[in-house]
């Protein structure tokens, strides 16, 4: 994907394109080509995620006055983790738009979960320096605003989703939850799973994860925030019409 069409696909236009283009620019890419290792995307993350930190942290302590400094930890550390983050790259579809070397593309560094995240902590650095705070924190909250209002509606992850889950439906009259696997990408040492729950025959979340455990869980906390906030959302006690 173009640099272009990644701006229509994020809703931004760079007044300066190369940060953008050196966001997507992965140290791999770099050591074949023989460039600096200060062209790569890698400076830019390590800006990228003291931005992402901030935003979040600013918003958490906003939304949740009476949550203790442990608990405002906790939340932020469950957002702001690789698997999040690099969720929201996926959903960015950062992953076609990545420099990669041979090497690395051959072992399926587009699936990677380590490398979608630091691209997305670069693209945060992009926006920031391309424009400025005020602009980066509108980005964040726009794009992860899947991600946050989960966290705000029930408050803090739970510690086990599947769980609560389960309880959550069983107590309105429904049939236990069932996963199933959609598919299972990448190399053998870095795999990303993709996994769908469904109540009733309906499907009422998708998870991705570096494992099937944490696809699983991923779907049960997305599952529980459509149970817990949408109006009419999910399966009825009588099944699927």
């Amino acid at each position: 994907m173009a640099a272009e069409e990644l701006e229509t696909t994020l809703g931004l236009t760079f007044r300066n394109r190369q940060l953008l283009e050196q966001a997507l620019v992965h140290r791999s890419s770099v050591n074949e080509q023989g460039w600096s290792p200060t062209d790569s995307y890698e400076r830019m993350e390590y800006l990228g995620d003291a931005v992402l930190e901030l935003v979040v942290s600013e918003d958490l302590y906003r939304r949740f006055p009476d949550l203790s400094e442990g608990a405002l930890t906790k939340v932020r550390s469950g957002l702001v983790c690789r698997e999040s983050l690099a969720q929201v790259a996926r959903r960015l579809n950062l992953g076609d738009s990545l420099v990669l070397g041979k090497g690395e593309e051959a072992t399926g560094g587009r699936l990677r979960d380590s490398t979608l995240a630091a691209t997305f902590e670069a693209l945060v650095a992009a926006v920031y320096l391309d424009r400025d705070f005020a602009e980066a924190r509108r980005f964040v909250l726009r794009v992860m605003a899947e991600e946050l209002d989960g966290s705000y509606r029930l408050g803090r992850p739970p510690e086990n989703p599947k769980s609560s889950l389960q309880e959550h439906v069983q107590g309105q009259g429904l049939p236990a939850p069932r996963y199933q696997m959609v598919s299972s990408e990448g190399p053998d040492h870095e795999p990303v799973f993709t996994v769908e729950v469904l109540v009733a025959g309906q499907v009422i979340g998708v998870g991705v994860g570096s494992n099937k455990a944490g696809a699983e869980r991923t779907a049960a906390e997305i599952a529980l925030v459509r149970l817990t906030s949408e109006p009419g959302c999910g399966p009825s006690a009588e099944g699927p019409e």
